[in-house]
């Protein structure tokens, strides 16, 4: 079976890159909520739930040095989107709040780590 001019296996390696980059920009799944991401506290955020089944509130808020109330926030905004899931009980009668990436959050981190590989990748010339 020959293959079109154009496809993927055709191409040359810069069209490749060049494809990779600009669908980096051009994802319309992703669209805005992945601009989400890109902030330090939500990136570590998402970073840290997808290495971990579930973090408590101060775990994360000692991990990424921030205050109370900025990780309240962003905590949110990822929240609202769908990326994360937030979990609040009582233990000896003091709160305790448990976050974990729900399944679109790990569908978006892992759409967002392959661009960014294919970026890096476009940027190192391989």
């Amino acid at each position: 079976m020959a293959k079109r001019p154009g496809t993927a296996a055709e191409e040359a390696p810069d069209q490749q890159r060049l494809r990779a980059v600009a669908g980096y920009f051009a994802d319309r799944e992703v669209g805005e909520t992945d601009r989400l991401i890109y902030e330090r506290v939500r990136l570590g955020i998402m970073s840290a739930l997808s290495v971990n089944p579930s973090m408590s509130f101060a775990e994360l808020r000692d991990l990424l040095k921030t205050t109370d109330g900025n990780l309240s926030i962003h905590a949110r905004k990822l929240e609202d989107a769908g990326y994360i899931a937030c979990k609040k009980r009582f233990a000896a009668r003091v709160p305790k709040t448990e976050f974990s990436l729900t399944a679109k959050g790990k569908r978006m981190f892992a759409r967002h780590l392959e661009h960014m590989e294919a970026l890096i990748h476009a940027a190192k010339g391989t």
